[in-house]
């Protein structure tokens, strides 16, 4: 059933974010996605940094995912507030969990950086392809955002966008943190 509803996001088939929005079973199941996805996409855009040594790496892939999912959590509760306070949507916190959750698994395609280490000349072809699927993951949100809040698509496109903006300013403090745990462990280790 999991694999139907994951094919159905990557189909973007509407009404898989309805039968997961009142799924209350299924919440659990859609923090799981984000957690694994998070930590996927953490592997793949860290993955030129195995040069610096498997330990950073994975370190730096765990600490990503927990800003990844903090990050998550508040774009889910800002998306969640603006539908409800602007817009009077009718939509709980787990609703959006679960529609959201389900729809980051496009995030996984993150995982393809790791060809990155392998060689950098991967990048060029698997870098399109990282873009493409950031959009289509973007797109993937509206769908779910439209579907659990039950906006006009003005509504939706606004709404999204205000709690992607705060998703990408915990990545940034997430990045700035992950720089200076790397320039803390690589003094520590030049000590040595």
């Amino acid at each position: 059933m999991l694999m139907n509803r994951i094919i159905s996001v990557f189909t973007f088939r509407r009404e898989v974010f309805r039968e997961v929005e009142q799924d209350k079973t299924f919440t659990s199941t859609a923090w799981l996605i984000v957690v694994v996805v998070s930590l996927l996409n953490q592997l793949g855009s860290l993955g030129d940094s195995t040069a610096t040594g498997i330990g950073n790496w994975i370190l730096g892939a765990i600490i990503g995912t927990v800003f990844a999912v903090l990050g998550f959590a508040l774009a889910a509760f800002v998306i969640g507030f603006v539908g409800k306070s602007v817009f009077k949507a009718d939509v709980t916190f787990d609703e959006l969990v679960r529609t959201l959750g389900l729809a980051s698994v496009w995030n996984a395609i993150g995982f393809l950086g790791i060809l990155g280490a392998i060689s950098s000349a991967l990048l060029c072809i698997v870098s399109p392809a990282l873009i493409v699927g950031a959009l289509l993951g973007l797109i993937a949100w509206f769908i779910a955002v439209k579907e659990a809040l039950d906006l006009e698509w003005l509504q939706t496109i606004v709404t999204v966008v205000i709690g992607f903006i705060v998703l990408l300013v915990v990545s940034a403090i997430a990045a700035a943190v992950l720089g200076l745990i790397g320039i803390a462990g690589a003094g520590i280790l030049g000590a040595f």
